[in-house]
């Protein structure tokens, strides 16, 4: 047996550490010296192994859910704000092209650019063919699509009334107050390729 095959592995050593009746500064001390080349992994096992946990078999308590549902809104936020807006930039010549590309009225795409549309009713298929038109994964469509909506007041140009936020549409009544009905709804509507 050789040398290097009598020394144990870094996992063993850690294993070894772990069953250890104590892990005080002195067991630590001998490992340590033992095994200088596992040392941070030592350190950073000891220091998992002396923290103390606190069993609260408590429910939560209101505030306490509060707390965590701000935390929880706030990471969605940074979340989807790191997916960016995949219709970000695009001008409407861009946008044009794309509802060319995807055979469906302008409209169609402005009610997506404006986050009109429940997501859960859109294909699968129609958003794969969505996000490829747009250069973006599916994810990263989704994850952009589900940010704030963005309000028709935004946007470039005048209008004369207020912009309304009457809630989300369907895909498939965003495509029918489009007007395209027939077998092209079907077919849009149709998740089999």
């Amino acid at each position: 047996m050789s040398a290097a095959s009598s020394q144990p592995s870094r996992d063993d050593v850690l294993d070894a550490f772990s069953v250890e009746p104590d892990h005080d500064r002195r067991t630590l001390e001998t490992y340590l010296t033992r095994y200088p080349q596992f040392a941070r992994d030592l350190v950073d096992l000891a220091r998992e192994l002396s923290r103390t946990f606190v069993e609260d078999e408590r429910p939560l308590s209101d505030e306490d859910k509060r707390l965590i549902e701000n935390a929880l809104e706030a990471h969605r936020f940074v979340a989807l704000g790191e997916a960016g807006d995949p219709f970000a930039g695009l001008e409407t010549g861009r946008l044009r092209e794309i509802a060319r590309q995807l055979d469906v009225p302008r409209q169609v795409i402005a009610a997506f650019r404006e986050r009109r549309i429940r997501l859960s009713s859109v294909p699968r298929r129609f958003l794969g063919r969505l996000a490829a038109a747009l250069d973006v994964t599916v994810d990263k469509l989704v994850g952009g699509l589900l940010g704030s909506p963005v309000p028709a007041g935004a946007r470039s140009y005048k209008s004369d009334g207020r912009p309304g936020n009457d809630g989300l549409a369907t895909f498939e009544q965003v495509l029918i107050d489009a007007e395209v009905g027939g077998e092209r709804l079907e077919a849009l509507m149709s998740e089999d390729a």
